[in-house]
């Protein structure tokens, strides 16, 4: 059996930030795509910026399905090309579909992710965990047997993704990171949608600072 491995492909783009101005302003922005499976086989998630990058660290192997952690256009402004260059599926949680739809208009993702539903590639299970806070359908993706959780914008190296939107809920995704994240074994590895990895063990003890600081 071939061996099962996590990669990272990090594309480049641009996100536009609203600072009180007319229009809004363009910034840089880098995001981490995951890429798990072995060499015939993997699964993709999330679909930034760049859809031949993506498409060229796949290569040959056979893509199982494209999994979105939240709507935001940086996380899938790739997914569409992505998936036509792949022939897979594209994989959203309903609640993000307005988010979607302002980057793809009436094309729709394929399969609607839900609380707990499981994906197997090479023999690794994947597990969606539904976190909402940064977007309604944030959804994190734990993968136990590699000891790992891929955690999109919801978890990050110091702290918890951005609720600066009127759809955003900084309860909720402290809500959603001590009861979804924080029970997964400490040693288990955070793979963020941008920047450095962490772990569960790294980030527990600051829960109270987080609400302190009430980010």
């Amino acid at each position: 059996m071939n061996e099962v491995r996590v990669e990272c492909v990090t594309t480049q783009g641009t996100i536009l930030v609203d600072r009180g101005g007319a229009e809004p302003e363009a910034f840089p922005i880098e995001n981490n795509v995951w890429i798990v499976g072995d060499d015939e086989q993997v699964v993709i998630i999330d679909a930034s910026h760049d859809a031949g990058a993506i498409a060229e660290a796949v290569g040959d192997r056979e893509t199982l399905g494209i999994l979105l952690t939240h709507g935001h256009n940086d996380h899938v402004n790739a997914a569409v090309e992505l998936a036509e260059r792949l022939d897979a599926l594209i994989h959203l949680h309903p609640d993000d579909l307005f988010l979607w739809s302002e980057t793809h208009g009436d094309r729709l993702p394929d399969i609607e992710l839900a609380h707990a539903a499981s994906f197997m590639v090479s023999g690794v299970e994947l597990t969606t965990l539904h976190t909402p806070g940064h977007t309604p359908g944030s959804v994190c993706f734990a993968a136990p047997s590699l000891e790992t959780v891929f955690s999109g914008d919801t978890l990050f190296q110091g702290g918890p993704g951005a609720t600066r939107w009127e759809y955003s809920s900084f309860p909720e995704i402290i809500d959603s990171i001590r009861t979804r994240l924080f029970p997964l074994p400490g040693e288990t590895s955070v793979r963020p949608g941008h920047g450095a990895g962490t772990t569960i063990a790294s980030e527990q003890p600051a829960l109270e600072n987080w609400l302190a600081r009430g980010w």
